[in-house]
């Protein structure tokens, strides 16, 4: 009996022992790489993991490796399990055979198809300050005009404002002029200036010269500009002319004429003010003395002015002259004085300009005269920015002087006649503008109403070859219009022109003499580079009358002509440069005075410095 309890109790100790040695056994060899062996263990399952290896299959491959291993283990498994006896009922143990190893696939979707970065890269962040700024937000959706932007400061460029240029050519011509000047200075201008050219033409005695020198200066300050200057001319020439359809003269010797004037002017006037509200004046005195080779002489002193008062677009103002002459030949001396005043009004906006006033004249002295004429002008803009139409109303005393007519004929005689023209009203439209860009334009129509016109007459009789004044009694009228284009799309082309038509009516007179009817003056500047520059100038006159003051001989053609002219200058270098100056190119026979023609083709050259 205790046998049979020992040997029960002996059997429990070695199941309890040899159960659990064999289950971690058979869990061992699940984790191992090398391939299964024949191991016993007690489960239920048909077979056990195989192990793994390290080569990973291509997908075709490990899709018939793994069909071919399932296969394989599940009829291994059948078989094995037919052909033992089955003791699952009497035996705690099972054994698995496994004949083939397994190879697992991994699907698509979880492979990696790049290698993890082993370097940690972390970015560098900068440390930021922030400074909030305490500024209202606006909302205005309206348009800001922009601020133009300012230029960036040009550096100033070697200034040699001063020359001097020397020249020679044929019909004896010699040339010179000079100019001087203080230099770059916005407060303060002075300088000098002289000219001198002589020429000796072809015909007996058919000399010419003309001598100017000069100062002048201007000093500017933050409420006036003061300027000034004084001139010395000297103008000579000889009667050379005479009836070429005659013989010459055997015992004619043509007399010397000359012209000398000094003047002198000095302004002060208050600067321009952008603003709304100003009062501007400005007070100008000028003068001269003339005298001639004779015994004419001139004095003449004219104290000038304005004043000013602006209000917005409002002007009021008044202007005076007081105009003195004193005027003496061989056999007269007289007083020809004239004091103007002009009370004026103007309006002005973006699209129109009214000047209206009065121009009160008191001509006092050999005569003694008070006139009231208007004084109106306006524009109106037609087409914004390109077409301006204008019109104006006026009328004033024309002073006669000796040294305006000498410079008009320099063949004056002696003991010239002296009454003052009266324009008695001028009426002028027109319209005034921009074509195309850089092309401008004025065009306008005119009707002038003038008593005692003065013309030029020939005296042959009585002085032998110099000229006299008459003056046409009565109102002579004189239609006509004017013309003007100026083409100038930089600095290095300049073209520019002008026409005058005039039809004169005269109260007495039976032509308007010595005055053309058409003129045209034509001019060009042209700068190839920065070494040549090329000018040119066009005069066209056209036909005009002329007679003698004995009204025994018969009138005078003088015929039309073109005056074609043209000069070059090239720059050697920065200081020195030569010039040339071709005039009368067509070599034309040019009358401008009965009997007085002009010089034939002439040119003259030299060279200049510039310092």
């Amino acid at each position: 009996m205790k046998l049979k309890h020992l040997y029960t109790l002996l059997c429990l100790v070695m199941v309890l022992y040899f159960v659990p040695a064999a289950a971690q056994q058979t869990k061992h060899k699940k984790t191992t790489k090398a391939p299964a062996k024949k191991v016993t263990a007690k489960v239920t399952k048909p077979a056990p993991k195989p192990a793994v290896k390290t080569t990973t299959p291509t997908k075709a491959e490990a899709k018939d490796l793994g069909d071919a291993a399932a296969k394989t283990s599940d009829a291994s498994i059948k078989k094995e399990d037919a052909a033992k006896p089955n003791t699952s009922n009497n035996s705690l143990f099972e054994e698995l055979v496994v004949t083939t190893a397994y190879k697992p696939v991994l699907a698509d979707a979880v492979k990696i198809r790049r290698n993890p970065e082993m370097e940690d890269k972390i970015p560098f962040k900068a440390p930021l300050n922030y400074t909030p700024l305490d500024i209202r937000l606006e909302k205005n959706e309206d348009i800001k005009q922009l601020n133009a932007m300012k230029m960036p400061a040009e550096k100033d460029s070697a200034l040699m404002p001063n020359y001097v240029k020397l020249g020679v050519g044929n019909l004896k011509t010699t040339f010179g002029e000079a100019y001087i000047t203080n230099g770059r200075d916005q407060a303060l201008q002075v300088g000098g200036y002289a000219k001198h050219l002589d020429q000796s033409g072809t015909l007996f005695k058919q000399n010419s010269a003309k001598e100017a020198v000069g100062v002048f200066g201007k000093n500017i300050t933050d409420q006036n500009t003061l300027t000034g200057r004084i001139d010395y001319n000297y103008n000579s020439n000889y009667f050379y002319g005479y009836n070429e359809a005659n013989p010459f003269p055997l015992t004619f010797d043509p007399a010397k004429q000359h012209f000398s004037v000094l003047s002198a002017e000095g302004e002060l006037a208050k600067n321009y003010k952008d603003v709304d509200k100003d009062f501007t004046y400005a007070v100008k005195l000028k003068g001269y003395t003339y005298s001639d080779a004779y015994k004419a002489r001139e004095n003449n002193l004219v104290l000038s002015g304005f004043f000013n008062e602006t209000i917005n677009q409002f002007y009021a103002g008044v202007s005076a002259t007081a105009d003195f002459s004193t005027q003496n030949d061989s056999l007269y001396s007289l007083n020809n004085s004239i004091l103007r005043v002009n009370p004026y009004i103007k309006f002005q906006g973006d699209d129109y300009k009214v000047d209206a006033g009065i121009n009160m004249v008191d001509e006092f002295g050999f005569t003694s005269n008070f006139y009231l004429f208007p004084a109106v002008k306006g524009e109106l803009q037609v087409i914004p920015k390109y077409v301006r139409l204008f019109a104006e109303i006026k009328g004033d005393v024309n002073k006669t002087s000796l040294r305006d007519l000498s410079a008009m004929n320099p063949f004056i005689g002696q003991d010239i006649p002296i009454k003052n023209s009266v324009d008695k009203l001028d009426i002028a439209a027109g319209l005034k503008g921009t074509l195309a860009p850089a092309l401008s334009f004025k065009f306008d129509v005119f009707r002038n109403s003038v008593q005692a016109m003065p013309l030029f007459l020939t005296n042959f009789t009585a002085t032998g070859n110099k000229f006299t004044v008459i003056y046409d009694n009565g109102s002579s009228r004189v239609n006509g219009l004017n013309g003007e284009l100026d083409f100038k799309p930089s600095t290095d082309l300049d073209i520019f022109g002008r026409v005058e038509f005039k039809d004169y009516q005269m109260a007495t007179e039976v032509q308007a003499w010595n005055l053309p009817k058409f003129k045209l003056t034509a001019g060009t500047s042209i700068r190839i580079t920065d070494q040549v520059k090329i000018t040119g100038t066009l005069l066209i006159r056209g036909a005009a009358d002329s007679r003698d003051a004995n009204l025994a001989l018969p009138l005078v053609p003088i015929a039309s002509f073109a005056d074609l002219s043209g000069g070059v200058e090239y720059k050697v270098n920065k200081r020195i440069f030569i010039f040339g100056q071709v005039n009368n190119i067509l070599n034309t026979n040019n009358i401008a005075w009965q009997y007085y023609p002009d010089y034939g083709f002439n040119i003259f050259g030299g060279a200049g410095l510039s310092f």
